[in-house]
This record gives C-alpha cells, structure tokens and sequence, in this order.
C-alpha cells in the first residue's frame, strides 16, 4: 500500500504550504523503527509524490536500511540515478519495459545478452543488485551475475511484482537480523559475507515468487489473478527451503 502521508499534489488544498519536504518528515520518523523499505508499487508520476519518495530514500541510505525499488519507483531512479548509486543494499526489480529504460537514461547497451546487460546496469550503478524480471530472472551485482530459472506459472498477470518486493522486504529484514547475530550461525569464519547475503537474498525473493505463480496457475488457470500468488507463499517457502510441499517440482533449494 502506499503510505498515508505520500500525498499527490492535486491532493493538497489550494492555499497548503506542504512541500515534499515537510511531507517526508512524517515518513522518516518512522524509519528508525523499520528494517526495510519498498519504494515504488502504487506511487504513481505526480511530481510531489516522486520528490517526497526521493527524500524518505535518502534517509534510508543514511541509516543503512535494507531498500526495494520497482514500479514507478524505478522511473525515479532513472532521472535520478544518485540516491542509490554506489549503494549496495538496495535491489532493483524492473521488468523489460524498466529495464530498457532504465539503461537508457544510463547509456547501457542492451542489445547485448541479459546477463551481459544486467551486470553492466548494475555496475554502471555502482554495485546496487539487480533483478531484471522475464522468463529467467536475471540477477546481478555488476561484478556476480547468476540467473534463477525455477519454474513459475504459464501466465504473467500484472501485479505480481509486488509479491516479488515483499518477499524481498522480507528476506533482507531476515538478513540484518543475521548480520546483527539475532540467531546463531557458527563461528566468524562460517558466517556470510554481506555480498553473499544480498544475492541469496535476491535469489530467494525470486525463486518464492516463481513457485508461487507457477502454483497459483495450476490452481486457476487462465483466471489466475496477482493476488493468488499471496495465498501460496507458505505452501512456496516450505517447497524451497523445508521438508514437504509439492514433491513433483523436485529437490527444494
């Protein structure tokens, strides 16, 4: 959902003295009790509502937080590439469409492979992760490229990106706590190195997300909407990650 305080300029009174930075205010007080954000799904192109989301992505980078960007969120990055280059703690998921637009407004060539395409957006950005979405995802960080191929559903239907940012959300929460010693995890010498952490993260966010469609699918079809995928999530996570599940899909990750 799109946050209370994100408001479109058509929105405020005629005589408001509202600006995108008294707007943020509210959003980044929050943000010390967060682990994650998702910028983008239902931000819309309204120019204040950009303006502010740059603001709350800044702050976020300052704190060190965990961010998601897709959707709009993705048009703001390509006008405004500086709030998360160089910043690798961020996982960008564009689709064919954002993609190309993206590595346009970057002078990236993408009548190369997708593999070659995505390692050089992402590190023309600076070591930020990169998941570019089609039939294969394609995953990199400019310098480790790897590719998740699980099966998903035989129907795309607009709106499941957000399943895949939430599913994100979730794992790089998961991945500060590691970080943070929230469990334990062995000695020094066995612990993941932050760069490991993103691209699992990256990976897992989109293997949960392809078995979820490809479960959603089977259950409605051709009828299938975005939402279902919701309802397959914990049935999605035991398949790859825990005993039982589907067992016709084979070996769990």
């Amino acid at each position: 959902m799109v946050h209370p305080y994100m408001l479109q300029s058509n929105h405020l009174p005629p005589d408001s003295k509202e600006t995108a930075e008294s707007l943020s205010k509210r959003i980044v007080n929050m943000l010390d009790r967060l682990h994650v954000i998702v910028v983008g799904p239902g931000l819309g192109r309204d120019e204040l509502m950009l303006k502010t989301a740059g603001i709350v992505v800044r702050e976020a980078r300052e704190r060190g937080m965990g961010i998601v960007i897709d959707a709009d969120g993705l048009l703001l990055i390509s006008t405004t590439p500086s709030l998360i280059r160089n910043y690798k703690n961020a996982i960008l998921t564009p689709n064919i469409v954002e993609f190309s637009r993206l590595c346009k407004s970057l002078n990236i060539d993408t009548t190369t492979s997708p593999t070659t395409a995505c390692a050089s957006l992402a590190k023309e950005l600076g070591g930020v992760t990169i998941i570019q979405k089609g039939k294969t995802d394609t995953i990199s960080n400019g310098t480790e490229t790897i590719t998740c191929d699980v099966p998903g559903g035989l129907k795309r239907s607009g709106g499941q990106g957000d399943t895949l940012t939430g599913c994100l959300a979730t794992f790089l929460a998961w991945k500060k706590a590691y970080r943070e010693g929230l469990w334990e995890v062995g000695g020094d010498d066995e612990r993941l190195a932050e760069e490991e952490l993103m691209r699992l993260s990256a990976f897992a966010g989109s293997a949960v997300t392809r078995v979820c469609s490809h479960l959603a699918f089977r259950e409605k079809g051709r009828a299938m909407q975005a939402s279902d995928l919701q309802g397959h999530i914990q049935e999605a996570f035991q398949v790859l990650f825990e005993d039982g599940g589907d067992e016709e899909r084979g070996a769990k990750l």
